[in-house]
């Protein structure tokens, strides 16, 4: 599968119908941006079973303000409606398969079991 253009009219339909979604934060004036695109475009047509999106933060303002973007490019992933992974900063292929290669092992229960346990913890302080 090819990257998609994520956008304020889709974003909550492909991270809610999606397992596992990346999320590419640029901006077309970005220089680290454009030399990322083809790694992470290689990455979207080698994994077709995950959604890459690609959201432009100029376009997309609402968007990059939410998830509180400051450097670009960021990279972020959501797997099951939970963001498991961000990093600004281009990665070079090896990182990127990497990052693939440990949200596909997560223990989303484990995941889900860690947030309520932080949650409860901040409650009680």
């Amino acid at each position: 599968m090819a990257t998609v253009e994520l956008t304020g009219d889709n974003f909550n339909d492909t991270v809610s119908q999606n397992p596992i979604v990346f999320l590419d934060f640029w901006a077309a004036w970005c220089g680290p941006c454009r030399n990322f695109a083809p790694t992470y475009e290689a990455a979207s047509e080698a994994n077709p079973d995950i959604v890459f999106g690609k959201i432009d933060t100029e376009a997309q303002q609402e968007l990059a303000a939410a998830f509180q973007i400051r450097s670009i490019p960021t990279i972020a992933v959501i797997r099951e409606g939970v963001m498991v992974f961000r990093e600004s900063g281009a990665l070079p292929a090896n990182a990127l398969n990497q990052v693939i290669a440990g949200v596909r092992g997560l223990d989303m229960d484990q995941v889900r079991a860690e947030i309520s346990a932080q949650q409860a913890a901040q409650q009680q302080s």
